[in-house]
């Protein structure tokens, strides 16, 4: 097998190996076409690790000469045995992986981040649920002084629009 191929073979079993945690990714998913997408995603990873698998994994099988020169004759297949053997196939080098190496890293800097902000607004909202329910349920009962203890500045405003005399009309 070849250094590319052997290179491609390493890393679809790499690939292969990698725990990928599929049912707790499509659990986070909250649309259908979400769900259909990632399913799409899923069905296109598992091909393509299948033929890498499967294409790049196995050796060749090693060429019967002694078959061909009974059939066409030694002498021409002697001639592409020498054409063959002589064929050597060039090493790939990866040019391109590290352009992209400090983007990438650069990307996911930027996406903890997101994370990390995002995090923080969730529980900034889960808060502002809470107060917002449990105010739903006191309101029936709760008197207004009650309710401008808890929002000071909404009772300064209406103390000025008294103190200024202005009745909203």
């Amino acid at each position: 097998m070849s250094g590319s191929g052997k290179k491609v073979a390493e890393v679809a079993a790499k690939a292969g190996r990698a725990a990928i945690d599929w049912e707790g990714m499509a659990k986070l998913l909250v649309t259908e076409d979400a769900r259909r997408e990632f399913a799409n995603l899923r069905r296109s990873f598992d091909e393509v690790n299948h033929t890498l698998q499967t294409k790049f994994s196995q050796e060749p099988e090693p060429i019967d000469w002694d078959y061909y020169r009974k059939g066409i004759g030694s002498r021409l297949v002697d001639m592409y045995k020498e054409a063959f053997e002589s064929i050597k196939i060039p090493k790939f080098e990866d040019t391109v992986t590290p352009q992209y190496k400090p983007k990438f890293d650069a990307l996911l800097v930027e996406l903890k981040e997101a994370e990390e902000k995002s995090l923080k607004e969730s529980e900034r909202l889960e808060k502002e649920i809470a107060e917002v329910q449990e105010l739903k349920k006191k309101i029936s009962t709760m008197t207004a002084n009650e309710y401008f203890e808890k929002h000071p500045e909404l009772k300064k405003k209406f103390d000025d629009e008294i103190r200024n005399d202005y009745w909203g009309y």
